[in-house]
């Protein structure tokens, strides 16, 4: 096992509680699942949002799938002109298999963050 730091953003479609929790939910599902992770593995998850989504914290949303005991840290991404919008991303520091590759992931709008790994999506 090795200390990884994963990566990871999603898009959602409107600025609202659901809509956040859900795709933070799906983010942190898709992250665990492509990496072979379980809630023991994680040391901790830092969020960031774009200015535009302000209607809940994502870190509930990793509370609600059981992360209780994983440090969580909420952070507003920098407002730079011309940057997608509604984006949630994710930084997941965990305890990983040192024989496979980390998988970063990007789903919906996101994906346009990071054009290098669509391979990998």
């Amino acid at each position: 096992m090795r200390l990884r730091a994963l990566r990871g953003a999603i898009t959602v479609e409107e600025n609202t509680a659901d809509a956040i929790l859900d795709g933070t939910e799906e983010l942190l599902r898709a992250v665990m699942e492509r990496n072979a992770l379980s809630a023991g593995d994680l040391v901790s998850c830092i969020f960031t949002t774009t200015g535009d989504l302000n209607a809940e914290f994502p870190a509930v949303a990793a509370r609600r799938i059981g992360l209780s005991a994983v440090p969580l840290l909420g952070a507003r991404e920098m407002d730079r002109p011309g940057a997608l919008p509604r984006v949630i991303r994710l930084l997941v520091h965990c305890y990983a298999d040192s024989d496979r590759p980390p998988q970063h992931v990007y789903l919906r709008e996101a994906v346009q963050l990071r054009q290098d790994l669509q391979g990998a999506q």
